[in-house]
């Protein structure tokens, strides 16, 4: 009997011990998983995490990093983007060609490089601008990259909203909507009294639009102390060939001095010779616009015509008994007009004087 009851008791102790050795097992796969779910958690709090501090870090070199307002570069402007734009990557190569996305190649060579391209697209007025320094005025769409930006390069996509909109707006400047780009007006937010600025531009494309208004007097122009789009001065080169100086005074133009700097010896000719300027081509031109003492206002163009350095082609003076008897001689906005054609800028630069 006791032999009996001894078994039993070691049988029950034989059962605790397996029970505890259990537990112990039990215990410790809950510990290993504990730890697993930890590490993961903490993974994905590492992966959430790092992504928003570069982006504060970021973000505050932006501000530390923001320059005297007195000299604006394309570079600066563009380099201070942030993520209202629409960022696109597509495949450009070194030529500084800006392509519409519709015309990239898929197959990419060793001359191609991955960029980001950024857009900006028109809006109403200039509070609605989701870019802090520029305003689209008209042309649809812009892109940014690098050093420069451009216009809207070939035809819009059917699905295109600007091409939409333009095709009930203005069918015939802009070939039922295709070409918003037929009319691209930028305007820099600041406004400047006596400056210079000077981009560079290169044609890509002249738009043979039947619109009665491509015509001589479309061309690359620069918006000088810009008060509305009935109130500025323009300087810039046309495709007749001839640098311009004009005043548009409550939506009168007058022609303040023309000098023809392309000639050809095919005259203009809407259909058979539209454009005299060079084409793939890097040309720069300059204004500066300076009041003198007497209350008139100085203007100069200078053109860099692919050689490096820029060269006075043109000045004149506004002054009161002139050009509509009301020089500008207050700060204005300032910026860039192109008529029917595809067109790539860069190295933009504005300086106070």
């Amino acid at each position: 009997m006791k032999e009996k009851e001894t078994k039993i008791i070691e049988q029950k102790t034989t059962l605790r011990d397996i029970k505890k050795k259990d537990l112990a097992v039990q215990t410790k796969k809950t510990s290993i998983r504990n730890k697993s779910f930890r590490n993961k958690f903490f993974l994905k709090l590492f992966i959430l995490v790092i992504p928003v501090i570069s982006l504060a870090l970021y973000m505050a070199f932006l501000f530390i990093s923001n320059k005297d307002d007195s000299i604006i570069t394309s570079q600066e402007l563009n380099k201070k983007f942030s993520y209202y734009t629409h960022k696109i990557k597509n495949s450009l190569s070194f030529s500084n060609i800006y392509l519409d996305e519709n015309d990239i190649s898929t197959k990419k060579t060793d001359s191609e490089l991955e960029l980001p391209r950024e857009t900006l697209e028109e809006s109403s007025t200039m509070e609605k601008s989701k870019n802090k320094n520029w305003w689209l005025n008209s042309g649809g769409i812009m892109y940014f990259q690098e050093n420069g930006f451009s216009t809207n390069i070939g035809s819009l996509s059917e699905d295109s909203i600007w091409r939409k909109l333009y095709a009930k707006s203005n069918p015939r400047d802009t070939d039922n909507g295709c070409f918003p780009q037929n009319i691209f007006r930028l305007v820099n937010k600041q406004k400047f009294k006596n400056f210079s600025q000077s981009v560079y531009f290169d044609i890509k494309k002249i738009n043979l639009s039947e619109s009665e208004y491509r015509n001589e007097s479309n061309g690359v122009l620069l918006f000088n102390r810009y008060q509305d789009g009935d109130n500025l001065y323009y300087t810039g080169i046309r495709v007749d060939g001839h640098i311009v100086v004009k005043k548009k005074i409550d939506g009168d133009y007058f022609t303040m001095i023309e000098k023809n700097i392309f000639k050809n010896k095919n005259k203009y000719d809407k259909e058979n010779n539209p454009n005299l300027i060079p084409q793939n081509s890097w040309i720069g031109i300059k204004s500066q616009l300076i009041n003198t003492d007497s209350d008139e206002v100085e203007i100069k163009v200078f053109v860099d015509f692919g050689e490096g350095k820029w060269e006075l082609v043109v000045e004149t003076i506004d002054r009161e008994d002139k050009y509509g008897n009301t020089p500008f001689l207050e700060k204005g906005f300032v910026g860039i007009r192109t008529d029917f054609m595809d067109v790539n800028f860069k190295n933009y630069t504005i300086e106070n004087k």
